[in-house]
């Protein structure tokens, strides 16, 4: 299926990882029936999920007052998730490498690491509560083949 039009959607949640995850299945089924691939899939449900978690655990602190507001948008290339919590930021630059020896052991900074490794780009915004996951589709071998000039020689 291909939509010729980008789809954008906004919403706000509440503080709560069942409410998380419940947008994270609806964002994914969009992208499946984009028919974007089983790796992109994967990327982007382990980057979104851990995104998630961040702003709802680490940015609000599960607080029921506060909300999570997510905006995305599909088209056949590619998905811009934006997600916004009410907690005070951080400084991604002072998360420490988790791959680095003396961090091995410590959980913090893997998330961030994950969702770097698995999208086209992250980058956070404002005051470090607000940030941008994007990932561009994966082209298919069989289209890839289809889309490049033949072999001279």
């Amino acid at each position: 299926m291909t939509t010729g039009q980008p789809v954008k959607t906004e919403v706000t949640i509440p503080s709560d990882t069942v409410a998380g995850q419940a947008l994270q299945e609806q964002i994914l089924r969009q992208l499946e029936d984009l028919q974007f691939e089983d790796q992109d899939l994967f990327g982007v449900r382990l980057a979104l999920e851990e995104a998630l978690v961040n702003a709802i655990k680490h940015g609000n602190r599960l607080d029921p007052a506060k909300n999570v507001r997510v905006q995305w948008c599909v088209d056949d290339v590619r998905v811009v998730i934006e997600i916004e919590d009410e907690g005070e930021g951080f400084d991604p630059g002072d998360v420490p490498d988790p791959t680095a020896d003396e961090n091995l052991e410590r959980p913090c900074g893997r998330g961030i690491h994950l969702m770097r490794a698995f999208m086209t780009s992250i980058e956070y915004l404002d005051r470090g509560n607000r940030v941008v996951l994007i990932k561009s589709r994966t082209v298919a071998e069989e289209e890839a083949e289809e889309e490049s000039p033949p072999e001279e020689g």
